[in-house]
């Protein structure tokens, strides 16, 4: 009876223990998936930004052929082209640091910039028949069309990865695994005006 009891005590010793190494097995399993897909997530978002980060260097470098096309005609407006050029500095150096909220700031910033050097072209009837000039314009609207439809691939992925990191229970390996909210790109009021330029 004694070595029936024992057989009974190893037998369920064996299942308890064999259950404990399928759970632990699937709970490393779960663990390393749930990593490898927050990584996925992440890697999604910062190659969203990247490519923001192509389209917005491109605009900044013709910006300067732009301001210095209008200054040709109207060097006295020199105030406004100052302070265009101090914005795009900004805009291009939260930008070289990844800063988002710096990035859509400068943006709104720049935005406001857009329909000052809009009214100064309006004067002059020859500026707005340069063909250098309104090649930039157009590669400019362009440029604007491109950012704002990869701002909502970037805010997509971002808050998909947002998502990921605060449920349960994925934000345990979050946690563990050094996790940082993404900062959307928030649009407001007179950033939405980049789209619309026309001289």
């Amino acid at each position: 009876m004694g070595s029936h009891d024992a057989l009974v005590m190893d037998t369920t010793t064996i299942v308890a223990l064999a259950v404990a190494g399928v759970f632990l097995l699937i709970l490393i399993i779960w663990f390393f998936s749930t990593w490898n897909r927050l990584i996925n997530l992440d890697e999604n978002a910062q190659n969203a930004w990247n490519n923001i980060d192509v389209l917005l260097n491109q605009r900044y470098d013709m910006i300067p052929n732009m301001v210095s096309i209008v200054k040709g005609y109207a060097e006295h407006e020199s105030g406004i082209f100052d302070q265009f050029a101090k914005a795009r500095q900004t805009a291009a150096g939260a930008l070289a640091q990844g800063d988002v909220a710096g990035v859509a700031a400068a943006e709104g910033m720049l935005a406001g910039m857009l329909p000052r050097i809009n009214m100064v072209a309006e004067q002059y009837p020859d500026l707005k028949a340069n063909t250098n000039f309104l090649n930039l314009q157009n590669q400019l609207v362009s440029l604007e069309n491109q950012i704002a439809d990869r701002r909502e691939f970037y805010n997509a992925a971002s808050t998909n990865f947002n998502k990921a990191i605060q449920m349960i229970p994925s934000n345990i390996v979050a946690n563990i695994k050094g996790c940082v909210r993404r900062e959307l790109w928030s649009v407001e009021g007179i950033a939405r005006e980049n789209v619309q330029i026309s001289f």
